[in-house]
């Protein structure tokens, strides 16, 4: 598809209902680390490490959202969405980790700082959509053990509540987790990630409590905030086999990054067959009953697709027994600054495996989004590439939906360009260019396309 050429949708071929919305996480934009109270969290103590980012770089600042959220707000609302994702920082509301019910305290100044937010949010018509957990666990507990603790249920349970008695009288959309495969693998088992402990005996303890926190907290949600639409994300990627030979590799990797969290979840248990070593859950880390509280009736999930996988089968890979072609070696043509393949047609694969269980009701696309080399020339971006990223990938959306998958809504990653965890700010992926000097923003194309799809009756960009 030619950006240059008009597309065959705009925004009422998705229908009324459609969510149209931008992602964020409290971590990546906030800054203001130290400030009103906030203790740290993994992410703070992580970084400051030499070495594990790529850059040097902290999130101390960031993009200074903390301070500049009211005319981030306006912005956001210029650009036509209805929606606004982002995540609350656990160490800036309870600064210990844990509640009262546990000794610890409640930060008011954090409470505040979000009450101001979703008031904000309100006053400019725009949904405020609050993920509970987007990896930035306090320190405070991860010295007690984080998520290999089981502890970890009950101080998650914690958030959620004090988080839900808080705003669930004025936020109605509430999603549990972000990305448990993410934080789980790359926190405690490869160690890319906060924060950065590398044990196979981490791993099944991690994901067990992790999927047990995702149920635990979906039940305190409807408990607290009974008319609320409750949904946990996960990212996920078509797998496709590098040769026939490698179908079985491709049916491991797709149970470990597609199924690992969200069977559970529907009450069908951890997907053992296809990794055997998960069965190790229910014999040495659950506790009686256990895999039953795994289960919980979402009203939603959140899917957050940026790329397919191809693999190939591989001996050096332990109880995976699978290693990933990149890119370049397939001599891809298209790849983006993360090195990730663009293929739009994974959007629609995506969105119909998951549509195929029975249980998930509603499917929102709640991240998607590409990191380009963006350039400032005469105080504009000319993102082209993406451009044609979204309007390919919402084709493959749109796909999905006329042919009654149930998916209502697509949330752009990401809002601003911000810090993108290990990678530093090198990576931009926002629809919004942010100068990290002088914290000056610059609405990139891609964010003007979305805005002439949202707010004019035909899309045709110019």
């Amino acid at each position: 598809m030619n950006p240059s050429d008009p597309l065959n949708f705009d925004r009422h071929t998705f229908g009324s209902d459609f969510v149209w919305g931008t992602a964020t996480a409290a971590y990546q934009i906030e800054g203001a680390v130290d400030r009103d109270g906030r203790t740290p969290c993994v992410w703070d103590t992580f970084g400051r490490q030499k070495g594990k980012i790529k850059t040097g770089e902290t999130a101390d600042i960031a993009c200074e959202f903390y301070d500049r959220y009211e005319s981030d707000l306006l912005l956001h609302k210029e650009l036509g969405f209805n929606a606004f994702r982002f995540s609350l920082s656990w160490s800036r509301i309870l600064p210990d980790g844990v509640g009262p019910a546990h000794g610890g305290r409640i930060n008011e100044a954090g409470i505040a700082f979000y009450d101001r937010l979703i008031d904000q949010c309100l006053q400019l018509g725009i949904t405020p959509w609050i993920t509970l957990y987007h990896w930035d666990l306090p320190q405070a507990l991860e010295l007690k053990g984080g998520w290999p603790n089981r502890k970890i249920v009950d101080w998650f349970a914690d958030f959620a509540d004090v988080c839900t008695k808080a705003y669930g009288h004025k936020v109605k959309h509430w999603i549990i987790l972000n990305e448990p495969l993410a934080f789980s693998i790359l926190g405690y088992f490869t160690g890319q990630h906060a924060p950065g402990r590398r044990s196979f005996r981490n791993l099944l303890p991690v994901i067990h409590h992790t999927a047990l926190a995702q149920a635990e907290g979906g039940r305190i949600v409807r408990q607290n905030v009974p008319d609320a639409l409750v949904g946990t994300t996960f990212s996920c990627s078509p797998i496709d086999p590098f040769t026939p030979g490698d179908q079985s590799a491709a049916i491991r990797v797709d149970a470990l990054m597609n199924r690992l969290f969200i069977e559970p979840s529907l009450g069908l248990g951890y997907p053992s067959k296809e990794l055997p070593f998960l069965a190790s859950i229910a014999k040495k880390v659950a506790k009686p009953g256990d895999m039953e509280r795994l289960a919980f009736d979402f009203d939603f999930i959140g899917l957050q697709h940026y790329f397919r996988a191809v693999v190939e089968q591989s001996y050096f890979m332990p109880y995976l027994w699978a290693k990933d072609v990149t890119p370049l070696r397939r001599n891809v043509q298209t790849i983006t600054e993360m090195g990730w393949e663009v293929y739009p047609e994974s959007m629609y694969r995506i969105i119909k495996q998951f549509g195929q269980y029975e249980g998930i009701k509603k499917i929102y696309i709640t991240e998607s989004g590409a990191a380009f080399y963006d350039q400032v020339e005469k105080g504009q971006v000319h993102d082209k590439a993406r451009v044609e990223y979204h309007q390919n990938y919402l084709q493959q959306v749109l796909r999905a939906k006329q042919e009654g998958l149930p998916v209502e809504g697509y949330f752009a990653w990401t809002f601003l360009d911000n810090f993108e965890w290990a990678e530093g700010y090198r990576p931009r992926f926002g629809l919004v260019y942010v100068d990290f000097r002088t914290q000056q923003r610059i609405v990139k194309a891609s964010g003007r396309w979305f805005q002439q799809l949202l707010t004019e009756e035909l899309v045709a960009v110019r």
